[in-house]
C-alpha cells in the first residue's frame, strides 16, 4: 500500500531486457540509481511503486551509484504502464511502501496501474501548471475509457505516474472533449477535435485535467514529460469499492452479468447496456432508501 506521496526522483541507470542474473530471473529489469535516500531500511523482496506500479526489490546497494535498486518488470506490467517505455536517463518517481507509523497525506494507492493515459498538454496557470490528459483507448491491451469513467470525478482522487494529485475537470458521462476553455486550447483546435469523433466513438474519449503546485514540480517527473508521451493511471480504489458494492447490492442474476468489471473492455452496446443496468440499479436503491423512509416515520 502506498499513499501517492512521491519520495524521490531517480534516474534509470540500466534496462535489461533479457537480465539472466539470478536478481534478473531471465526477464525484464530495470536498475534504478541516486536512491540511496530511500534504501537505508531495504530488503530484498520490498515493494518500491515505480511511476505508480508496485514492483519488487531484487537487488539493492545503498552506496554504489548513488544507492542502486533492480526491479523486474512481468509482461503484464509492461503492456499496461509506460516502463516498456523508459529509456536510459529517464527519471522516474519512487515511493516505498507505507509504513505503519506513516504520516497518511495522500490517498489509498495500490501501485496497481489501471490504464495509461497520453498527455495532451501542459499550460502555466499563475504558479502552477495545469495538465490535461486522455485515456488512452487499445482494445485488447487496456480496458475502455467507458468502463473507467465512473472513478474520474471533479475534487475526487488520481495517480498519475504514482502521484497522488486532484481531478479539477472530467468529460462529461457520455465522454467527449472537454471544451475549449478547460482545455485551454483554440476554440478552432477544439471543434477540430470534436469532428474527428463519431458519435459513438466520441464515448471512448475520457479527458481530464489536474494542477501542479511550484512544490510538487520539483518533486515528480511529469513536468518532465511532453505532449504526447504516456502516463500511468491509477484510479481511486475506495470508488470502484463504492460503485461495485452498489450495483452487487442491487443486482439480480441477469444484471450482474450484465455489469462488467472496471478491467474488461466493453464494445459500444455493450457499454450501453451496463450504463442502463447501472442507472436501475440506482434508481431501486432510492426507491427502497425512500420507502424505509416512510415507513420508519409511519411508525412514530
Amino acid at each position: 500500500m502506498f499513499t501517492g506521496l512521491v519520495e524521490l526522483l531517480c534516474p534509470v541507470i540500466a534496462i535489461n531486457e533479457l537480465d539472466a542474473s539470478k536478481s534478473g530471473g531471465s526477464g525484464f529489469s530495470i536498475t534504478i540509481g541516486v536512491a540511496g535516500g530511500i534504501l537505508n531500511d531495504c530488503n530484498i523482496g520490498d515493494s518500491i511503486a515505480v511511476n505508480g506500479a508496485c514492483l519488487t526489490v531484487t537487488e539493492f546497494d545503498k552506496e554504489q551509484d548513488g544507492g542502486y535498486f533492480k526491479v523486474g518488470a512481468a509482461p503484464e506490467t509492461l503492456q499496461k504502464t509506460n516502463l516498456g517505455k523508459l529509456n536510459i536517463g529517464d527519471k522516474v518517481n519512487c515511493e516505498r511502501a507505507m509504513a505503519a507509523h506513516t504520516r497518511f497525506g495522500g490517498h489509498f494507492v495500490q501501485g496497481h496501474v489501471d490504464t495509461t493515459a497520453t498527455l495532451l498538454s501542459i499550460v502555466p496557470t499563475g504558479n502552477a501548471l495545469t495538465l490535461t490528459l486522455r485515456l488512452d483507448n487499445a482494445p485488447g491491451r487496456l480496458p475502455s475509457p467507458s468502463s473507467l469513467s465512473p472513478y474520474l470525478i471533479p475534487k475526487g482522487y488520481v495517480t498519475l505516474d504514482g502521484a497522488s494529485l486532484t481531478l479539477i475537470d472530467v468529460s462529461s458521462a457520455s465522454g467527449g472533449p472537454l471544451n475549449a476553455q478547460k482545455r485551454k486550447v483554440s476554440e478552432e483546435q477544439a471543434a477540430q477535435d470534436m469532428k474527428s469523433f463519431t458519435a459513438s466513438s466520441q464515448r471512448e474519449v475520457v479527458e481530464f485535467t489536474v494542477m501542479l503546485i511550484a512544490h510538487t514540480q520539483e518533486i515528480i517527473g511529469l513536468p518532465l514529460k511532453k505532449p504526447g508521451d504516456t502516463v500511468n493511471i491509477e484510479l481511486d480504489m475506495v470508488g470502484k469499492y463504492v460503485h461495485r458494492a452498489v450495483l452487487g447490492s442491487m443486482s439480480d442474476g441477469s444484471e450482474t452479468s450484465q455489469a462488467s468489471e472496471p478491467a474488461q473492455a466493453h464494445q459500444v452496446d455493450a457499454g450501453r447496456v451496463q450504463d442502463g443496468a447501472q442507472q436501475d440499479a440506482l434508481e431501486r436503491m432510492i426507491e427502497r432508501v425512500v420507502r424505509r423512509v416512510l415507513a420508519e416515520d409511519s411508525e412514530r
